[in-house]
């Protein structure tokens, strides 16, 4: 009796330490990791959050706002969270629809009603559901080009008349910015209170997010904001790696934040920081259920539409079994194991965030220069908790 309650407690025990390690005892080797690839591509600041249920494990910062080291990363930078605003936006509007101040079947032309294309009807065809889904039947990314031009969203959205739809609405992929920026003019409408209003008065305070904004003018007045880096030229250096073959040298350029995609702030007007970041994974997690309902988040989360492509994604690919967009969240599966993820990359910043609903973890990371570095530190991370996870279930079935 005697060793088999000593082998009962050293198998829980051990147990305990499995499921502990990858997310505290793993983090110094994973923080050098990540400090690796920052300095590999010379990336001037970044940060990281790991989080397991309701509680920040670790949060690393690493260099400056900006290439001329004015002043260090801390936890309350702010960086531009470009395509990860899309994460809000399908919360706000998923919660108004289930609060029946809004239809997820409205079609968009009843917000938007000059909104039209060039098949006669597809337009009204459209919902709002379709928005969060980007299964709106459309050419990807349709005139994003324009957002660059610093042409009005009036003026874009004239535009439309001249496409037609590739497939009916629900049937393909399509990821688009314009089109998920006309979520604001429903929500508005339905609300008589402005987007960023909503966003502050139903998320950011009650979550104490209280670094998080949207627009530009909040993003400019802020003093600890990183400063956006595009990649100026890479070079050969004189020094070689194990391999024998040249290293290369990145040189960046500070530029300033333009309000291109900002005009479209459902798709990418979010500004945030590490912090928030934390607080908005442990509520979609589950643990701040007054504010994100587990029927909210259940909602969000149900695959909408297959997007095959990700499964071609650099660094992903080796890892992921399927893949498909919710409402404003990426599913991703690994093997047995289901991620809750976005992207974001805009001007100047990446952003990548994701969760497990199965393990009760969750993680983002946030740079203020457009490396894809981001995509090897994201999918090393996950990978490798993964495989962590997977030990200790074998452990804990013994």
């Amino acid at each position: 009796m005697f060793t088999r309650v000593h082998c009962i407690f050293f198998l829980i025990f051990f147990s305990s330490l499995s499921q502990a390690k990858p997310l505290v005892e793993v983090n110094n080797e994973f923080s050098a990791h990540v400090a690796q690839q920052l300095q590999k591509y010379s990336i001037p600041g970044a940060a990281y959050v790991i989080v397991k249920n309701n509680k920040i494990i670790a949060l690393e910062t690493f260099g400056y706002i900006d290439k001329e080291k004015s002043q260090p990363i801390d936890k309350n930078t702010i960086f531009r969270l470009a395509s990860v605003s899309k994460t809000f936006a399908s919360t706000i509007t998923t919660m108004l629809a289930q609060e029946q101040v809004i239809n997820l079947s409205d079609p968009i032309t009843k917000y938007v009603p000059h909104f039209s294309l060039a098949k006669k009807g597809a337009a009204e065809k459209i919902q709002l559901k379709h928005l969060l889904s980007h299964s709106s039947g459309l050419m990807p990314n349709a005139y994003d080009n324009l957002l660059h031009e610093n042409w009005s969203m009036d003026k874009i959205i004239g535009r439309f008349n001249r496409i037609a739809p590739i497939c009916q609405p629900e049937k393909c992929y399509g990821y688009q910015n314009i089109l998920y920026g006309l979520l604001q003019p429903a929500i508005e409408t339905s609300q008589n209170k402005s987007y960023s209003t909503l966003l502050e008065e139903r998320i950011f305070k009650p979550l104490k997010m209280n670094d998080s904004s949207v627009g530009i003018e909040e993003f400019s007045q802020q003093q600890n904001s990183a400063k956006p880096h595009v990649l100026r030229k890479t070079t050969l250096s004189k020094h070689k790696d194990k391999h024998g073959k040249k290293l290369k040298t990145y040189t960046w350029r500070k530029v300033n934040v333009e309000p291109d995609f900002y005009n479209v702030a459902p798709a990418a007007g979010v500004n945030s920081s590490i912090s928030d970041l934390a607080q908005w994974l442990i509520a979609n997690l589950g643990h701040n259920p007054k504010v994100i309902s587990e029927k909210l988040i259940k909602e969000v989360t149900t695959p909408r539409v297959k997007t095959k492509r990700d499964l071609r994604r650099r660094f992903w690919r080796e890892h992921l079994t399927d893949a498909h967009y919710g409402y404003g969240w990426r599913i991703y599966q690994l093997a047995n194991t289901e991620l809750i993820y976005h992207s974001g990359w805009v001007e100047g910043f990446r952003a990548d965030i994701g969760y497990s609903p199965n393990s009760g973890i969750g993680f983002a990371i946030l740079f203020n220069a457009e490396s894809n570095a981001i995509n090897q530190i994201s999918s090393h991370f996950w990978s490798q908790t993964h495989r962590q996870l997977s030990s200790t279930k074998s452990i804990a079935s013994l």
